[in-house]
């Protein structure tokens, strides 16, 4: 078990914290989705870019959890790799 994992769980005994890290929850799993789909369909984020005619650098912010994209945007990006948001 690598050391973050130890001082994860560690902190996750802590009620407050726990709570914290469980609203991120949804959040994570969504970006998670996101890169393992265009991963499956072998697509760089350069690629999917060409594709949905979203800026590279903003699907690289949504992948690595800086942006807040919209509604519309995920829907962009779900129909690029012919799939659907759920």
């Amino acid at each position: 078990m690598s050391d973050f994992r130890k001082y994860l769980n560690k902190k996750l005994k802590d009620p407050a914290f726990k709570k914290e890290w469980d609203k991120l929850d949804p959040e994570y799993n969504l970006i998670r989705s996101m890169i393992m789909a265009r991963q499956k369909k072998h697509l760089t984020q350069k690629q999917l870019a060409a594709i949905t005619g979203i800026d590279q650098a903003d699907i690289s912010k949504i992948e690595n959890g800086t942006a807040n994209p919209a509604l519309s945007t995920l829907k962009r990006l779900a129909d690029g790799m012919d799939m659907i948001l759920k």
